[in-house]
C-alpha cells in the first residue's frame, strides 16, 4: 500500500473525517491494494492514535465516535472485498453485550460495541434494558467469550449480579469472561460481584478485553 494512502487514510480518522476515510478506502482498493493491507496499515494505526488521543484527554467522546464512524464506513466497503477473497479479519473474540434490565442508556454500551467491532472482535448487541434471562441465553446460543455488562444506575448494578448468579446457575459461568462498566460501577463493585473484567470508558474496554480473551 502506498505510504502516502496509509498516512491519509490514517490521518482522516484522526481528523475525524468519514467522509474522507470512504474516499481513501475507495481509492485503494481501486488501486489494487490488498483489504487486509488497507486495515492492518491504515486504519488500525489510525484508530490507535485516536485511542491515544481520548485516554490522555486530548480527544473527547465526540472525537471518538466520529473515528469509529469512520472506521465502519471504510469496513462497509471492505468487507465485501474480504469476503469475496475469502478472508475475514481474523476475529479477536466475541462478546455479547447490553445494557441491564431496567436501565435505558445506550450511548456508552453503543460507543463500547463499535470500538470493539473496529478492533477486530463480532459483536452482538442485545441493546438495552435486557433481562437477565436473555443475556444467559445468547451467551450459551452464541458461545461468547465475552459478556459486556453496561449499567448507568446505582439502582441497576445489582443486575449484574444477578446475571452473574445466573450465569453461574445455568452452568456457563466458567466459560465466558463477564466484563462491566458504566458510571457508578467501581473495580471494587466488579470484584465484589466476582467480574472478570471492569473498564471506564470505551478504549480501556478493548484493552480489557484483549487481555481476556489472551488469558
Amino acid at each position: 500500500m502506498s505510504n502516502e494512502l496509509q498516512s491519509k487514510l490514517a490521518q482522516s480518522l484522526i481528523d475525524g473525517d468519514p467522509d474522507a476515510c470512504f474516499e481513501y478506502t475507495k481509492q485503494a482498493l481501486q488501486s489494487g491494494m490488498e483489504p487486509m493491507a488497507i486495515i492492518r496499515d491504515g486504519l488500525m494505526p489510525g484508530m490507535n492514535v485516536v485511542g491515544d488521543k481520548f485516554s490522555s484527554g486530548e480527544y473527547f467522546l465526540p472525537d471518538l465516535i466520529i473515528a469509529a464512524d469512520g472506521m465502519q464506513k471504510a469496513m462497509e466497503l471492505l468487507e465485501p472485498e474480504l469476503r469475496a477473497r475469502q478472508q475475514s479479519v481474523e476475529s479477536a473474540g466475541t462478546v455479547v453485550l447490553g445494557t441491564v434490565k431496567g436501565d435505558i442508556h445506550e450511548i456508552g454500551k453503543s460507543l463500547v460495541g463499535t470500538m470493539l467491532s473496529a478492533n477486530g472482535f463480532k459483536v452482538i448487541d442485545l441493546g438495552v434494558d435486557v433481562p437477565t434471562e436473555s443475556f444467559v441465553a445468547k451467551v450459551k446460543e452464541t458461545g461468547a467469550n465475552i459478556l459486556g455488562l453496561s449499567a448507568l444506575l446505582t439502582t441497576t448494578m445489582t443486575i449484574q449480579r444477578e446475571i452473574i448468579e445466573a450465569l453461574v446457575e445455568a452452568g456457563v459461568r466458567n466459560k465466558v469472561k463477564v466484563m462491566v462498566g458504566g458510571a457508578p460501577v467501581t473495580r471494587s463493585w466488579a470484584d465484589e460481584i466476582k467480574a472478570d473484567g471492569y473498564a471506564e470508558d470505551a478504549m480501556g474496554a478493548v484493552q480489557v478485553a484483549r487481555q481476556l480473551v489472551a488469558n
